[in-house]
C-alpha cells in the first residue's frame, strides 16, 4: 500500500490546465504558478490582432489588481514599437519602460498609471501566421535576467498553445457552421459583408457598455466571433418560408419563430459532433442563437423573457443585427439611411431593445461609419 502510495505521491503542478475552464481562468492560474518562482511578474496580457482591419485588440489578462488596458483596441499601424516586434519576429526586451516616459499613444499612457517599470513582449504566431502579442510586465526595473527569460519563454509558448487551441477550437466550429450555410444554399441570404458588420457592431457594443454590465476583454471577443451565428437556426426553415418574397402569412410565421431554438439544438450538435462541448464560454453562442429574439418587455420569443432575464450578449446581437437588417440592402426593401436606422432604434430602446446597446451604437455614429465603409457589400463597392 505504501509503495502504490509514493507510486502516485507526486502531483503534477499544472493539471488544473485539464480542466474545462476559460482561457483567462486557465491564465490567472499560470500567473500564480510563474509567480512562485518570479514574483516580480505582476501583469499578463493578450492582445489578438483583427487580420481585417489591422486593428489590435486586448483578449484576457491577469494583474495584480486593476488593469489599466481592457476593452481597449488600436490600430497596428498606430503603434509602431508593436509593429516592429511584429516585423522582426522576435521578442522586445525592456528593462526600464521610461525610455517611454514620454511617449503620446494612449495604450502606453494607460500602463505608465500603474507605474510598470519593465516589459517583456512576444510575438504570437500560428503556423508562421502573426495572431496577437503575449506581454508579461514587472513593477521592478531589470527583473528579466537571461536566466529568467530561458523559464520566461517556456511559459510563454505554454500560453501561446493554450490560445491558439481556443482560437482552432472556434474557426472549427465557425467552418462548421459555414459549410452547412453553404450545403443549404443560406449563405444567398446573409452576404459575408453582412456578417462582418453585425460582428463589428456587435463588438463595438460590448466594448462600450463592458464597465457597467461587467464583461470581460475575453468576452467582448467571444461575442464578436459568435454573433455572426445568431441566425444559424434559419438553416432549419424551409425554403418555401425562408425565400418567400412577400409576407408571411400566420401558419409559416410559427414556423419562422421556431429558428432561435433550432439555432440552439444545431448549435448543440456541432459541438458535441466536434467534440467542443467543454469549450470555455460556448453559452455565449447558445445565448445569441437562442434569445436574440427576446424583448426588453417580454413580447419577444421563445420564452418570453424581459429585461436583464434576456443575456446581455443576445441583447448585443439583437441592436447589431435589426441595425444592419435596416441599413441594408434586400430583395424586398431598400436600405434605410444610417439616420433612420438610428431613430428606429431610439424608438425600440426599453420597449424590444436594451437602451444601454442603443446607446452604444448612437454614442459612437463615426465608428458605425467606418465600419459600413470597411464592409461594404460587393454590388455597392
Amino acid at each position: 500500500m505504501k509503495q502504490q502510495e509514493e507510486l502516485f505521491s507526486h502531483q503534477d503542478t499544472l493539471a488544473k490546465l485539464h480542466d474545462s475552464l476559460p482561457l483567462s481562468d486557465k491564465l490567472r492560474f499560470l500567473h500564480q504558478v510563474i509567480q512562485q518562482d518570479f514574483p516580480f511578474v505582476d501583469r499578463l496580457s493578450i492582445a489578438l490582432l483583427d487580420e481585417k482591419t489591422d486593428i489590435l485588440k486586448t483578449y484576457t489578462h491577469s494583474t495584480k489588481g486593476f488593469d489599466p488596458l481592457t476593452a481597449y483596441e488600436v490600430p497596428l499601424s498606430a503603434a509602431p514599437s508593436l509593429r516592429e516586434i511584429m516585423q522582426h519576429r522576435r521578442p522586445r526586451l525592456v528593462q526600464d519602460l521610461a525610455i517611454f516616459a514620454h511617449g503620446t499613444h494612449e495604450h502606453t499612457k494607460r500602463l505608465a498609471t500603474k507605474d510598470y517599470k519593465a516589459s517583456y513582449t512576444m510575438p504570437l504566431y500560428q503556423s508562421g501566421t502573426f495572431i496577437g502579442f503575449l506581454f508579461f510586465n514587472s513593477l521592478q526595473p531589470h527583473p528579466f535576467v537571461p536566466k529568467v527569460l530561458r523559464q520566461i519563454d517556456i511559459f510563454g509558448h505554454l500560453i501561446a498553445l493554450m490560445v491558439i487551441n481556443e482560437l482552432t477550437a472556434i474557426r472549427t466550429l465557425l467552418s462548421a457552421v459555414r459549410v452547412a450555410r453553404s450545403i443549404t444554399h443560406y449563405r444567398d441570404i446573409e452576404t459575408g459583408s453582412h456578417i462582418d458588420r453585425t460582428a463589428h457592431y456587435a463588438r463595438l457594443i460590448a466594448r462600450e457598455i463592458a464597465q457597467n454590465h461587467n464583461i470581460s476583454d475575453e468576452q467582448i471577443e467571444h461575442i464578436f466571433m459568435f454573433s455572426p451565428l445568431h441566425d444559424i437556426g434559419k438553416i432549419g426553415i424551409p425554403d418555401s418560408i425562408l425565400r418567400k418574397p412577400g409576407k408571411l402569412n400566420e401558419e409559416e410565421t410559427k414556423v419562422m419563430m421556431t429558428h432561435p431554438e433550432k439555432g440552439g439544438e444545431i448549435i448543440n450538435t456541432i459541438l458535441k459532433d466536434f467534440g467542443l462541448g467543454t469549450f470555455g464560454h460556448v453559452d455565449i453562442m447558445r445565448n445569441i442563437a437562442e434569445y436574440h429574439h427576446e424583448a426588453i418587455d417580454g413580447s419577444g420569443y421563445p420564452k418570453g423573457l424581459k429585461g436583464d432575464e434576456i443575456p446581455i450578449e443576445a441583447r448585443i446581437s439583437s441592436v447589431a443585427d435589426i441595425f444592419d437588417a435596416l441599413t441594408s440592402h434586400r430583395a424586398y426593401k431598400t436600405p434605410w439611411s444610417n439616420e433612420e436606422a438610428f431613430a428606429m432604434l431610439e424608438r425600440l430602446a426599453d420597449t424590444k431593445l436594451d437602451r444601454d446597446c442603443v446607446e452604444a451604437m448612437l454614442n459612437n455614429i463615426d465608428k458605425v461609419v467606418e465600419i459600413q465603409q470597411h464592409f461594404r457589400d460587393e454590388e455597392l463597392v
